[in-house]
């Protein structure tokens, strides 16, 4: 995407945040520009919604020539969103889509923000937690009007100018963690050990000093090195326009921030090098974007973040560019002092306290879950013994002829059982006594009813007087059998 100077002016897209390093070998050129377009990154969370949308409103001729003649006052105050009613109907209906997809990728991202924090809501209000990301209009969640452009512009403006400020103390914050790790490393150290270490340290600081003079970032001294050594031109011959046409990569007639990051790459291997133990990339970094800062202070004269040809040949003029003042690097003056680095390591102390307590109650709650896991174990084994005893008391029960046993020890009977032994649906009673006996029994049996005669197929075997056999009651229809050995006769007692 080659952004013209108006978007530049307004967001700093093509600049990004990131440097790049210019190889001017012709074989490599286009891959390296192709390369420094596809980093430049903004570092803003709706990066990819911003370049979308400037791709979008650049297909569109009339949008286009209004942002070639556009200044920086008019980006800025919101009257260039106005052209917005008079681009194509294919683009605001492409703006259109790009909104609802970024309206959608905010939704997702605040649900999985309220799901991380366990916050429970009956229903979720997107409409009122839109409101949090400025660079879009909440109220209208479907298409893209004039009001949205505006909002990305100023937005956008708005949190570049503070990227920086965030870096630097990012940056500031990694210093007093390493200074941090270095002094508890040491206290683990007896005393030998401890100086030892100590004396090395020294050295490898002293070693990252010896470095050869930095020029200052913007001088006279400095380009003229830059136009030497990585363009390879005569330095008797450097010619300040001429060096701006060939470091305008993206030719928008502006040295944007990444362009001029890209200038300082000299100066620093003058002084990192990632092969050495005592250099710290991330202070190369640092020393970057305290470089680029320092040029834009000087140069860009009406703080559109961007270098212009005219105000870069007015910075040639000053006295400054010829007679620079002697450039510091970070290693001449510490980042913090030691006032911020005490509360720094209180903080750490706070929250290595807090990450403690939060992992004791972890720890508890892991043992009340081990707990929980063994009662749990010692029922389930106790049910598994009630149903093996359970399961063994049947077995024991159909081994002896006994009826199976209830859950709470009642009987049960099968129907299986209660069949009769003989085809005979008349019940029979089997009496080992004499005939006379018998006799009598059949007598009695009219008129009594034996109580367990009222389960079919019951045969009394008892040896008693029938008369005084307690078993017996009024009974109904009976067959009778006597035997006798070795006479036995089966007598039929007809219904009453």
């Amino acid at each position: 995407m080659n952004l013209k100077p108006g978007w530049l002016l307004l967001l700093s897209v093509a600049a990004g945040v990131w440097s790049v390093p210019i190889d001017r070998n012709v074989g490599n050129q286009e891959v390296k520009e192709e390369v420094q377009e596809e980093n430049g990154d903004t570092g803003l969370y709706y990066d990819r919604y911003l370049r979308e949308v400037i791709e979008v409103l650049e297909t569109d001729p009339h949008f286009r020539e209004k942002l070639q003649t556009a200044n920086t006052e008019d980006i800025k105050n919101g009257r260039l969103s106005k052209e917005l009613d008079l681009v194509g109907h294919h683009v605001r209906t492409r703006l259109d889509e790009l909104k609802r997809q970024e309206v959608s990728r905010l939704r997702m991202l605040l649900k999985a923000k309220l799901d991380s924090t366990n916050i429970q809501t009956l229903q979720m209000d997107h409409a009122s937690l839109l409101k949090q990301f400025e660079h879009l209009d909440p109220h209208n969640q479907n298409t893209f009007e004039a009001k949205d452009l505006e909002l990305l512009i100023s937005t956008a403006t708005k949190d570049l100018e503070n990227y920086d400020a965030e870096r630097h103390e990012e940056f500031k914050r990694y210093e007093m963690l390493k200074e941090h790790e270095r002094r508890e490393y040491l206290k683990g150290l007896d005393q030998e050990k401890r100086e030892r270490e100590e004396k090395r340290m020294q050295e490898l600081k002293e070693k990252h000093r010896q470095h050869p003079k930095v020029n200052a970032p913007g001088s006279v001294a400095q380009l003229r090195e830059v136009w030497e050594e990585t363009d390879g031109l005569d330095p008797q011959e450097f010619n300040p326009k001429t060096f701006f046409k060939l470091h305008d990569t993206n030719e928008d007639d502006v040295l944007d921030e990444q362009e001029l990051e890209a200038l300082f790459t000299k100066e620093l291997e003058k002084v990192y090098d990632p092969k050495n133990e005592e250099d710290d990339m991330m202070e190369m970094e640092e020393e970057r974007l305290r470089m680029r800062e320092h040029v834009m202070k000087n140069v860009d004269t009406n703080k559109d973040r961007l270098v212009s040809l005219e105000e870069f040949l007015k910075s040639t003029e000053k006295k400054e560019f010829n007679n620079p003042k002697e450039w510091e690097t970070l290693d001449t003056k510490p980042v913090y002092s030691e006032e911020e680095l005490q509360r720094f390591e209180a903080e750490l102390r706070d929250k290595e306290e807090e990450l403690k307590r939060k992992a004791e109650n972890l720890r508890q709650e892991q043992e009340l879950l081990k707990e929980r896991g063994k009662a749990l174990e010692a029922q389930r084994r106790e049910y598994q013994q009630a149903v093996l005893e359970m399961s063994q008391r049947k077995e024991q029960q159909a081994a002896d002829g006994q009826p199976p046993a209830g859950p709470n020890e009642e009987l049960k009977f099968q129907p299986e059982a209660q069949k009769l032994e003989t085809k005979d649906p008349r019940p029979v009673v089997h009496c080992h006594g004499s005939l006379g006996t018998c006799l009598m029994l059949v007598v009695v049996l009219l008129m009594m009813r034996c109580s367990r005669g009222r389960r079919p197929g019951h045969s009394c075997q008892h040896s008693c007087n029938p008369l005084t056999c307690r078993d017996l009651r009024a009974a109904p229809p009976l067959l009778v059998s006597t035997q006798l050995p070795p006479v036995s006769h089966r007598t039929v007692i007809p219904a009453k």
